[in-house]
């Protein structure tokens, strides 16, 4: 509300009351009704109706200003155009000239067959007639034609308009273009049809050689070979070490299928009550780096999907190995206040720091260790669909990464 309509407002506020006053005062007989209550009375009228009629165009002005500046956003943030009822197009704006390629000049008296891509099945555009002639808005997401033939989509609502007496007046519609989300989201879909395939290929064509042929050969293999034919031919250490290999890529095989498994559609993940301490020794078991790990005896009894579970903490113990100038490296975990936590004597890094490199493909600046900068995410990842929080605390020497369970 502007001065000026204030001003009126109470002006009027204040002839309204003497008004009100002079009345009351000559219905409850406090004084006569004379020429000069008559008058006054009269006088507040004449004086009422033009300030009355001043604080209406006050508002209409403020309430058209507001109208403009409204219009005029709507025209610079989104796509608009106007049409007769007809369909004819009266008004297109920059944005729409800018993305469709047709001039406003070009645009008007056509219809959007300019625009028409054909992409929409038959009935498409009477629905929406349908709905709008109702009253109703229209929204969807159209896929249109530029001038150039380019492809283009636009998240479109279009309502009809009507006069006074509910005559059809014309259509007005405003849209965003979404054409980068649209072929962003095709992209995703299309690089997970890959992975699903992926998926498919490690899930079932790779059981065969890693959990079949492979432990058969190499049982086969040890029948055929003597202990002497062994000592002899000096493979004792290959040969340990192929089991060994064996066994570990089993292991990652099981964390490969219990992942990938989530690549399918409202998949829960499996669970089932594990003894921490023991599942991540006989994870660490055939690792390098098993001597360098410390497993406490209070490690809980919980619900954990175990590939999932040690893939996680595994990278978490590694990380702790890897970015760690101590040395004598290692990593202890243990478990105190519902948490698990995995402390060692690296380097170290703070919760904000957890927090960037824990997105995909990030990794320190400067840092002389190689990597993906993957692994952080995905151990974040699953620790999530188990339900579990993760932060990392950073110490006067090396990271205690704390995992709530409870």
């Amino acid at each position: 509300m502007t001065k000026n309509t204030k001003i009126y407002l109470f002006i009027s506020i204040v002839i309204v009351a003497v008004f009100f006053a002079i009345k009351t005062a000559v219905l409850f007989e406090t004084i006569e009704s004379t020429r000069l209550t008559r008058g006054s009375e009269y006088v507040c009228l004449l004086l009422f109706i033009p300030l009355f009629s001043l604080i209406v165009r006050e508002i209409i002005k403020i309430q058209t200003k507001k109208l403009d500046e409204t219009d005029k956003f709507i025209d610079k943030a989104a796509i608009v155009s106007i049409t007769d009822s007809k369909g004819r197009i009266t008004y297109v704006n920059e944005k729409f000239e800018k993305v469709s390629g047709w001039k406003l000049e070009e645009a008007v008296g056509k219809d959007h067959s300019i625009v028409n891509s054909g992409t929409q099945p038959d009935g498409y555009w009477g629905k929406m007639y349908e709905t709008v002639l109702k009253g109703e808005i229209w929204n969807d997401v159209v896929t249109n034609k530029a001038k150039d033939g380019s492809l283009y989509h636009v998240d479109t609502y279009i309502r009809a308009r009507f006069d006074s007496n509910g005559k059809l007046e014309g259509f007005s519609s405003i849209r965003q273009d979404v054409t980068e989300i649209i072929e962003k989201t095709k992209e995703l879909e299309r690089k997970n049809t890959y992975l699903e395939h992926a998926a498919k290929i490690l899930r079932h064509d790779m059981h065969s050689g890693i959990n079949t042929y492979m432990p058969r050969g190499v049982n086969s293999l040890e029948r055929r070979l003597s202990y002497d034919d062994i000592t002899n031919l000096k493979i004792e250490a290959p040969l340990k070490m192929i089991k060994e290999g064996l066994k570990h890529s089993q292991k990652v095989y099981k964390g490969v299928y219990e992942f990938t498994n989530l690549v399918k559609k409202d998949v829960v993940l499996n669970k089932e009550a594990c003894g921490i301490k023991y599942i991540l020794a006989d994870y660490l078991s055939s690792t390098a780096y098993v001597s360098q790990v410390i497993l406490d005896d209070n490690l809980p009894n919980i619900e954990v999907n175990e590939p999932l579970f040690c893939t996680a903490v595994d990278n978490l113990i590694r990380n702790g190995l890897k970015y760690n100038d101590s040395d004598s490296k290692f990593v202890k975990i243990y478990f105190e206040d519902d948490t698990i936590c995995i402390q060692d004597n690296g380097r170290g890094i703070t919760q904000e720091d957890f927090e960037h490199l824990s997105k995909p493909y990030v990794r320190k600046e400067g840092q002389k260790e190689s990597g993906s900068g993957l692994g952080l995410n995905i151990c974040v990842a699953i620790l999530k669909e188990h339900g579990f929080d993760i932060t990392c605390e950073k110490n006067e020497i090396g990271t205690k990464m704390k995992i709530k369970v409870k």
